[in-house]
């Protein structure tokens, strides 16, 4: 999996895609992921896919009605945001020295180099 829960991703397909503003730089749709279905090949960010659901009336909510909330987005549509740039980036793999000397693998940045997991 090249996103994992806690990343800053960036849409690049669907509804939150991409745009251009007036002087023709890139306005990307950006998110905390919250959540990761490795099983369906999705992942669950903030604020991204918004869907209406309605419900019924329950104890916790005894008014019912309609609630917004996120909706999975497929792994295919999202990028991991660089760190430094703040663009889209892919994601590589290296092996670093951990603790006691083991030989521990990391996500980073491949236009950066930055590494994203600590």
């Amino acid at each position: 999996m090249h996103i994992k829960k806690g990343d800053t991703v960036i849409v690049l397909r669907g509804k939150d895609a991409p745009t251009r503003d007036k002087n023709g730089k890139m306005v990307y749709t950006k998110g905390r992921v919250l959540k990761v279905y490795p099983n369906e090949q999705r992942a669950l960010v903030e604020g991204v896919n918004m869907v209406k659901k309605h419900t019924r009336p329950t104890q916790d909510n005894p008014q019912g009605g309609i609630i917004e909330q996120e909706a999975p987005v497929h792994l295919s549509n999202l990028m991991v945001e660089d760190p430094q740039s703040k663009e889209p980036t892919r994601i590589g793999y290296k092996f670093v020295e951990g603790k006691g000397g083991k030989q521990k693998k990391v996500r980073y940045a491949k236009k950066s180099g930055e590494a994203l997991d600590k």
